[in-house]
């Protein structure tokens, strides 16, 4: 099939409802949330620490049940659709393709347009062509040989190559892609004057996809003499590095199965790991680990392998990650490669059993950190030894609590020192950290979520009391009655795990109850009224403590609507 495919035939138009939904009840919430948070497991729900306001206590749950996340702290809240708009910043169109490219779920379309199925189009189009290139290049192809890249290798990351920025100019034309939805995808740029260049010329090319396997971007590696060895694609909608793992795509079953990631620093690193069978190696691209990297590191709780070059920038990007990794709950340990080689090189040269050894041998991460921060001082020093443990106490206490007591003992004997130099400071980091909340009612909770999940009891609510009765849930209860369940107060008590249903038996009796508050309330307001006649209150009062109040005692609810003064 020939890759010159007519750009201008591939037509898209407003995406048609049934597609929407088809996405949605193929997505699962917990999923597309856990590639940006770290969520942990409470009860049903997942918690977190929200993203979309600071805090340091979790308030932020998701419910895989009701495929719906809620910020009891802001309020903000939704589906899988709606947690994208507000962390990507994209309209609803922009979401749906953004989740649908993301886990590769075919949209269909009316009439208008479309960007991300356009942007994923072109990439794949060009990866194709970059394919091709490889086996017409022998310079290229001579490179990865060379490097000892075995030809199965070069299948499986489908590696490319392309030429002068004229070829990429050129292919894009003749395949009919406007050359601004190349712009888009990251392809080419606008230069100052006006004119289209290629991002991308005389490279190796490792294409570059998301976790759920749709490309997303390219990598580059010079085969000429640019100051620049490697370069990706620039961020765009599809693509951004902070959130990417080279090879996790391939990566992700073995990681799953063998509770094991191994992060290594290039794209080569990775190539090379796989084809000698350490087939969980991934890649930053280009970018030291951040915590944008977290919650797809954290899938499947793998024990995270940092394994890095030990020259002097190794060593501190393998200190940054350790720090990062080990404050945010994560096992795993360091391997520090000798100078002058990488994962790379020992493969090519067949060192594989010494490879494994050191794989397998790394330092746990949070001693590994101790111990580089002894290294940048002067010990000998008190002063300096003073600062160090300082600092080695800062970076204790961020840790959880557990683990910094059994690393507390650790710290001392690196430092050769007394454990109680190593005591934990207790400080109260959730005092005043919450904003101020409405009154709680957990019986009009409780009467409100009971209501969510029947709403055909609604009505016989209604005809008894009015929307008052639930006081600062006055609100809530409107939005109920009028069918918005994403009124931030019912969307939370969906979540809330604490919060009964009950059963209609129970509903009655607190409806009753209400009616009895309500009732003694009234009747206090009608022996203090002084402007009905005589005649008038005395029948009120009577009609309360002879006829209604009785009534409720027996089991019945007397509506308010019942009560006409």
């Amino acid at each position: 099939m020939s890759l010159i495919i007519s750009y201008l035939a591939i037509i898209l138009f407003m995406i048609e409802q049934s597609s929407i939904e088809r996405l949605k009840t193929s997505i699962d919430i917990v999923d597309v949330i856990s590639n940006y948070l770290e969520l942990k497991k409470s009860g049903a729900n997942y918690k977190a620490n929200c993203p979309f306001h600071g805090e340091k206590t979790p308030s932020f749950v998701v419910s895989p049940q009701k495929q719906i996340f809620h910020c009891f702290g802001c309020g903000i809240g939704g589906d899988a659709i709606k947690f994208v708009m507000e962390i990507e910043k994209l309209n609803y169109p922009d979401a749906i393709e953004k989740l649908a490219s993301q886990y590769n779920i075919p949209l269909l379309y009316t009439k208008g347009k479309s960007g991300y199925n356009d942007e994923k189009r072109v990439l794949e189009l060009l990866e194709q062509w970059y394919k091709k290139n490889l086996t017409q290049n022998q310079s290229a192809m001579n490179y990865l040989l060379n490097r000892k890249i075995e030809q199965k290798s070069i299948e499986r990351f489908e590696i490319g190559y392309v030429g002068s920025g004229s070829s990429v100019i050129a292919f894009l034309k003749q395949s009919q892609i406007p050359l601004p939805k190349a712009v888009d995808a990251g392809i080419i740029a606008l230069g100052e004057r006006g004119d289209y260049y290629a991002r991308l010329t005389e490279r190796i090319i490792f294409p570059i996809y998301n976790a759920n396997g749709s490309i997303v971007g390219f990598g580059g590696r010079t085969l000429g003499n640019h100051p620049a060895k490697y370069i990706n694609s620039p961020q765009t909608k599809l693509f951004n590095k902070s959130r990417l793992l080279y090879g996790y795509n391939l990566a992700k079953r073995d990681i799953y199965d063998k509770k094991r990631v191994i992060v290594t620093e290039g794209y080569l690193d990775v190539i090379m790991l796989h084809q000698a069978g350490f087939t969980t190696a991934v890649a930053t691209l280009g970018t030291a680990l951040t915590s944008e990297h977290l919650p797809i590191l954290k899938k499947g709780e793998p024990k995270v392998i940092l394994a890095y070059d030990g020259d002097k920038a190794g060593v501190a990007a393998a200190l940054k990650a350790a720090k990062l990794l080990s404050a945010n709950g994560f096992e795993g340990n360091v391997v520090l490669f000798p100078e002058g080689k990488d994962p790379a090189d020992m493969v090519a040269n067949g060192d594989l059993e010494q490879l494994k050894k050191l794989l397998e041998s790394g330092k746990d991460l949070a001693p590994f950190v101790i111990e580089q921060i002894k290294t940048s001082y002067d010990i000998n020093n008190p002063y300096q030894k003073q600062k160090a443990i300082a600092e080695t106490n800062s970076y204790l206490n961020s840790l959880k609590p557990i683990v910094r007591e059994a690393y507390a003992a650790e710290a001392a004997r690196i430092f050769g020192t007394a454990a109680a130099y190593f005591k934990a400071k207790r400080t109260p980091q959730e005092q005043n950290s919450a904003a101020p909340k409405m009154q709680k009612d957990p019986a009009w909770e409780a009467v409100l979520k009971t209501l969510i999940n029947s709403e055909g009891l609604i009505d016989d609510i209604l005809n008894v009391i009015d929307f008052s009765f639930a006081k600062s849930y006055e609100d809530a209860f409107r939005n109920l009655a009028a069918g918005n369940l994403e009124h931030p107060v019912l969307r939370g008590l969906q979540v809330d795990e604490s919060v009964p249903v009950l059963s209609e038996e129970e509903l009655k009796k607190q409806i009753i109850q209400e009616l009895e508050i309500y009732y003694k309330k009234r009747l206090k307001e009608l022996m203090a009224d002084k402007n009905l006649t005589y005649s008038k209150k005395s029948y009120l009062i009577r009609k309360i403590k002879t006829d209604i109040l009785p009534r409720l005692k027996k089991g019945e609810m007397v509506g308010v609507f019942e009560f006409e003064v």
